[in-house]
């Protein structure tokens, strides 16, 4: 899957797009051109390899043999690079000793589905073709597309969307054709990560673990070619939430991804915060202040959640986050009233109670609710502080609150130790299973100094916690099951139910190395690792949660984004918590608290960003982190 959004080319590595299930060129979610199959000589060539050269670009290479006497060895090599901007070439090379008459013909076809049809076996027949200018036009009242040739075909026919050449390549020869995919009346595409206006800088990984290199590298890259840019604010950058199912803004996801970025720069963040403000729901009574979103599964044993509460209570955090990680005071300064209104609705909603309930009549009290809860509530505390505005003590008022209450009425006693509850019902009762939201409970928020925010859990209930989560039951070998292999209902391919989720994976592992469990903390970091080597690199949002034995592979998930950006962001998480930088740029400082057992032994984050700066990082095998290149005045912290 080639990404540079609003463009997607689809197909498997065979090459040749055949107009079977999603394979195609698409623009905004509607496929330009669902087949295009190359034939030389009159037959197709054996593909032999396909690799991707970046998010947005894949290579494949095929051979054939036009010699039928000639022995095994193939004498002409097909080369096709196929872009997500609608751009493919076809390279012919000649490796025969004698001069070669090459017939070529392109297969071409369109149905201009939108993709939410062609998922669910609704695309339609294909489109009749007209010749247009040097290739094919197809129309309808959906749109139309037109295909153009350089060189331009010696002939085109139309009732067989066929264009043919004829080349003679001399030993050693070389022809080329350029196939350019568009819009009727709409120019190229112009992908907003390919733009030099990106937000995101080229940071690069190295160590003693190679993976590091090609993790951080594709990370970054799967993250430029999910960037859009909000129509009306052309300047305001965001992600989409994957490929290819959701390729428009998914409010928590984006705000959860820019999150982890920060390391990144804090252009990502603002670029997001700004387009979200725009949603924020005004003069709407209880819902007034809220960052709108849908709902979404959280598997077997609760209702679908509400993640317009995720993305308004992660408003607020964001912004204090990256504040801290050198956002301009002037950007903060616009939008602290948004994040003012965020959590005024949340102290609104909780009203004189302990907890968030979920929004709709009925719901549960669910525990990464809280979680996302407290943390706003004490970085945006922190926020009207340090900006000089009035509510912070009455946040942190409650937080406390919570705190108190969370611990007593979310904690469940058993046998084994105890577990934190995955909720409570309307009337009280503690849902008892375990699952992988329990890893939010671990991610209390940056606050001033470097200091970590206070988290929901005592220190004995988070070590259960702790050696819950780096227990088999969870941790599949492979990264962090969304539901316990021992509870009911458990199904590896489970969104939620048992499939290991990326996002959680990290937030886990950065969560874990905060409070000092490096063992499990290592061990999930590891599992992840190899699971990303097993999907080239490029992690999906989620695989199945079968557990890890000698020789297997991560089983795919039919249904998973990739590339996704919550997990593109999490592998720029996974490695930056090996350093563990905490700056406070409006201070004019940064501590580091690295992972002191090295469980990827030496390590270099280059490129990064701290203070508007280019910020780079050591951490050797010992576990000791070096600043080796940081803003002029940044003071690292003891």
């Amino acid at each position: 899957m080639c990404v540079a959004l609003p463009g997607l080319a689809i197909s498997t590595d065979q090459g040749q797009l055949t107009g079977q299930g999603l394979d195609g060129f698409y623009r905004a979610g509607r496929r330009m051109l669902s087949r295009c199959q190359i034939r030389v000589a009159g037959r197709e060539p054996l593909a032999l390899q396909a690799w991707m050269t970046t998010a947005d670009c894949v290579r494949f290479v095929g051979t054939l043999r036009t010699s039928p006497h000639a022995g095994p060895d193939p004498d002409v090599v097909v080369e096709r690079t196929r872009h997500a901007n609608g751009t493919e070439r076809i390279t012919l090379r000649s490796a025969a000793v004698r001069p070669l008459r090459l017939p070529v013909e392109v297969a071409l076809a369109a149905d201009l589905a939108d993709l939410g049809s062609i998922a669910c076996g609704n695309a339609g027949p294909e489109l009749p073709a007209t010749v247009h200018d040097s290739g094919l036009r197809w129309s309808s009242d959906r749109g139309s597309s037109t295909v153009t040739a350089d060189p331009p075909p010696t002939d085109a026919l139309a009732s067989a969307g066929l264009l043919r050449w004829e080349f003679e390549l001399p030993p050693g020869g070389v022809a080329y054709i350029e196939l350019r995919v568009r819009s009727d009346g709409v120019g190229p595409m112009r992908a907003v990560g390919r733009a030099a206006t990106s937000p995101l800088p080229p940071a690069r990984a190295a160590g003693d673990d190679p993976r590091v290199e090609a993790l951080l590298r594709t990370s970054i890259d799967d993250l430029q070619g999910l960037l859009l840019r909000d129509p009306t604010h052309p300047s305001d950058t965001h992600l989409a939430a994957g490929a290819p199912w959701r390729c428009g803004m998914a409010p928590a996801d984006a705000l959860a991804a820019a999150r982890m970025t920060l390391p990144l720069g804090t252009r990502l963040a603002a670029g997001t915060l700004r387009t979200l403000a725009r949603t924020q729901l005004r003069d709407k009574g209880p819902q007034s202040g809220m960052i709108p979103g849908p709902r979404r599964d959280a598997g077997t044993h609760l209702p679908p959640g509400c993640t317009g509460t995720e993305a308004t209570l992660l408003f607020p955090a964001l912004l204090a986050e990256a504040r801290r990680w050198g956002l301009p005071e002037p950007e903060v300064e616009e939008l602290l009233p948004v994040a003012e209104r965020c959590l005024s609705w949340l102290r609104t909603t909780v009203g004189e109670g302990s907890y968030l309930a979920d929004p709709h009549p009925g719901g549960p009290v669910r525990c990464e609710t809280q979680a996302h809860a407290h943390r706003a509530a004490l970085l945006g505390a922190d926020l009207l502080d340090t900006c000089g505005r009035s509510g912070g003590d009455e946040l942190r008022h409650w937080a406390g609150e919570l705190r108190a209450a969370f611990r007593t009425d979310f904690w469940i006693d058993d046998l084994g130790g105890g577990r934190p509850a995955a909720a409570r019902t309307p009337d009280g009762r503690p849902v008892p299973h375990l699952g992988a939201a329990a890893a939010h409970l671990l991610d209390t928020g940056l606050l001033g100094g470097g200091e970590l925010a206070p988290g929901l859990l005592d220190k004995v209930q988070t070590e259960q916690l702790a050696r819950l989560l780096g227990a088999p039951a969870m941790d599949s070998g492979w990264g962090l099951r969304g539901l316990s292999a021992k509870e009911a209902g458990y199904n590896p391919f489970g969104h939620r139910s048992g499939a290991v989720r990326v996002h959680e994976t990290a937030i886990a592992v950065a969560g874990l190395a905060a409070a000092d469990y490096e063992k499990e903390a290592s061990a999930l970091l590891r599992g992840v690792l190899a699971a990303a080597e097993a999907f080239g690199h490029r992690l999906p949002d989620m695989y199945a949660g079968e557990a890890r034995t000698e020789g297997s592979a991560p089983l795919p998930h039919p249904a998973a984004c990739r590339p996704a950006a919550t997990s593109a962001a999490a592998g720029v998480l996974l490695l930056t918590t090996l350093a563990g930088i905490r700056p406070d740029a409006p201070a004019g400082t940064v501590t580091l608290r690295p992972v002191r057992g090295a469980p990827l032994g030496e390590i270099v984050l280059t490129g990064l960003r701290v203070a508007g700066a280019p910020f780079s990082v050591r951490v050797s095998r010992l576990g000791l982190a070096m600043v080796e290149e940081a803003a002029d005045g940044l003071q690292l912290r003891a």
